[in-house]
């Protein structure tokens, strides 16, 4: 309990800093942001977090990248935070729910390790397993895979963008395998083909199905 209380501690004290990240200098800010890592992987050396500025307040979320063994870890962080004004503290990633600027091609490109992505030229296949049919897989097709395929941070890049789109639990929990391959003309034109922005539907879909 004392690492998570240092954690909540020090974020109290300088959240301002995070507060106004466009208005402090930026090395001011790495070594406040460092800080807070260190404090926080005193609890938990495999959690991450995120902070988001907003109009009206910011939002930090706790992320475990992904790691279903670590998601108590972060359920009892965040169990433990304290009230702060205009924050709002968050459990892992959560699903996209404004899929619009997806749907118009308007989203901007994110870049991990030298890769860039946009989730609006990013589709998918679903795939079953069939010795285990409420398994879900997908083969995620990119327009370039060809350059980036062997770079070894493809599948975490990959991985990345999903978890941002349907949340840190739902892509622990709903999917069983991923594949990665190269986007063709003619993938378009077949119906099994679905753009990425909507799997989470059709994880739902899945779902509902399967009961």
């Amino acid at each position: 309990m004392k690492t998570i209380t240092n954690f909540w501690n020090y974020f109290q004290q300088n959240n301002f800093v995070f507060l106004l990240l466009n208005e402090i200098p930026k090395e001011e800010l790495k070594t406040h942001f460092d800080k807070l890592i260190e404090i926080l992987h005193q609890y938990n050396k495999d959690l991450d977090l995120i902070i988001k500025n907003k109009t009206n307040g910011a939002e930090i979320i706790i992320t475990a990248n992904g790691n279903p063994y670590l998601f108590k870890e972060v359920e009892l962080l965040v169990r433990h935070s304290q009230n702060i004004k205009r924050w709002k503290i968050t459990a892992f990633l959560q699903p996209e729910t404004n899929l619009t600027k997806y749907e118009n091609g308007t989203d901007k490109p994110l870049e991990f390790y030298g890769i860039t992505l946009r989730i609006s030229e990013m589709y998918f296949i679903p795939s079953k397993n069939p010795n285990k049919p409420t398994d879900l897989g997908i083969k995620v097709l990119l327009k370039n895979y060809i350059i980036h395929k062997d770079n070894p941070r493809l599948r975490e890049a990959v991985y990345v963008h999903i978890e941002h789109l349907i949340g840190e639990k739902s892509f622990a929990n709903d999917i069983s395998f991923i594949e990665i391959d190269q986007l063709e003309k003619h993938d378009l034109e077949d119906d099994a083909v679905l753009e990425l922005y909507n799997l989470r539907v059709f994880i739902d879909g899945f779902k509902l199905n399967e009961r």
